[in-house]
Order: C-alpha cells, then structure tokens, then sequence
C-alpha cells in the first residue's frame, strides 16, 4: 500500500496530523510526529513579509521544498502550486512535472473547486497525486472572511468538494469553513478532509508551524500557540550579547 492509499485508509479511524515546513530542520522533527507535511505558499507571509501568497514564485517553492525533502523520512510531502502556475491544464502539467522532478515529493495542492476540475483530472491522469484546497483561498480570495454562511456558499463548496473527489484528489483542506458545513462535506466524502479553522469534525488538522510555536506574532482565531519561542529565542539572544560583552564568550571550551 502506498503512502497515500495508507493515510486514506486512516479515514473514521484516526485523526491526520498536518503542519508546514520550509526547511530541512524544521522538517527532520515534524516528521517525528506529522502524517503529512506540506510545504505551503505561507512561506511569503511567514519568511519573505509578502501582502499575499500571490507574490510567491514557482522556483521560490521549489528550493524550499528541496530543503524540506531532506528532512523528511516517512511523512507524506506535498507542496502548494504558487499562484498563476496552473491557469490552464497544459501550464499545470508542466510546471508540476518540474516541481515533482526537482523536489521529490509526493504531490501537490491546488486552491479551487469547478474552475480547476479538468487541470486535477489532468494531473492525476499523468499520475500526479493532488490535493484540493476550498473555503478560504488565499491565493485568489481579496477578504479573510469565513465561509458557508449562506446557501449558495455552502452548496458551492460541497459541490466543488464533490467535483474534486470525482477529479480524482486524495484529500481537501478545508480553509475556515463553517463547522456544520465542514461536517457535512467530511461525512459526504470518501476522500481526507484536512481542516484549517474548520472545526473537529474534518478527518485531519492543518497549522502553519510557525504560528504554532508563536514565532509569528499573528491572533487568527484557529491558531492555537503551543509554545512562545519567541520568547525562548529573545532569552537566548540576551544571554548571548550579555557575554560577549563581559567576555565570558567564548571562553578556553569554545577556542581553538
């Protein structure tokens, strides 16, 4: 059984774990504990300060990507197709060939439901594992507002759910979507859903690790902090200056 058919498997028995990384060290621990890492196109927010994740490049994705690759032994690894890479079937076959090429990884996510069903069909037919993104969509969404409000929002995104699930995909995150309308789309679904702000009910749990670990100073509501290393770090780095500056480092141990 493959990685994938594997975590699939997991479906009503147990709980998928999800976090992203951007870097091999940082991969080497989540492997420990994660089914699936995801290098996300979070990367623009969380290290390059970009407005919006539609500033990041293909390449930018891929070199990470390649660090995150090192780190990782026995978690799924998936990484998000940047903005504008896949506008049509023929361009997305393309430039996820390459990503899958130089970044050994295991497929990738695309955000959207109906407008991209052929480009998944596509990917999938050239044996290209994809995992769908609905809800909230950064990458084309101008408002962060949780979604499944009213009822063309929530039939949308069950039937674009159901669409991808047809395309082919092997799970969908689920990004702020309403907890009864998260419900229903994991219940009416053979597939994963991985929920981001969508409640208990989906098959699995996504965080950015760097909001996790309160290293990004962000307060979304779904983001729970499980450590404040920002804190830890600012303790080190005083230290640290303290002394070098009354010349106790480095001291005979740390010379040559």
């Amino acid at each position: 059984m493959n990685k994938i058919k594997k975590i699939i498997s997991k479906k009503n028995k147990t709980k998928i774990v999800s976090l992203t990384a951007y870097s091999k060290n940082v991969a080497s621990i989540l492997d420990n504990y994660c089914d699936i890492i995801l290098v996300g196109d979070s990367l623009g927010s969380v290290l390059y300060n970009y407005k919006s994740t539609r500033e990041v490049t293909l390449n930018t994705m891929i070199e990470h990507s390649k660090s995150v690759r090192m780190g990782i032994k026995k978690s799924l690894m998936i990484v998000d197709m940047p903005h504008n890479t896949y506008r049509n079937p023929k361009e997305a076959l393309k430039n996820a060939k390459q990503i899958m090429k130089k970044t050994k990884c295991d497929g990738v996510k695309l955000e959207g439901g109906k407008k991209i069903y052929e480009t998944v069909k596509t990917l999938i037919q050239n044996k290209i594992p994809v995992m769908g993104h609905l809800g909230l969509l950064p990458q084309s969404d101008k408002t962060f507002k949780f979604k499944g409000k009213n009822k063309l929002e929530r039939n949308n995104i069950l039937r674009d759910a159901q669409l991808l699930e047809k395309a082919g995909v092997f799970s969908i995150v689920l990004e702020c979507v309403e907890t009864s309308l998260a419900k229903l789309v994991t219940q009416s679904l053979n597939i994963l859903t991985i929920g981001i702000g969508s409640s208990k009910y989906c098959d699995g749990q996504i965080l950015v690790f760097d909001d996790l670990i309160g290293l990004n100073p962000t307060n979304y509501r779904f983001v729970k902090k499980y450590a404040n290393i920002r804190n830890d770090i600012s303790k080190a780095v005083l230290n640290y200056s303290k002394e070098v500056r009354k010349i106790k480092f480095p001291n005979k141990k740390n010379s040559y």
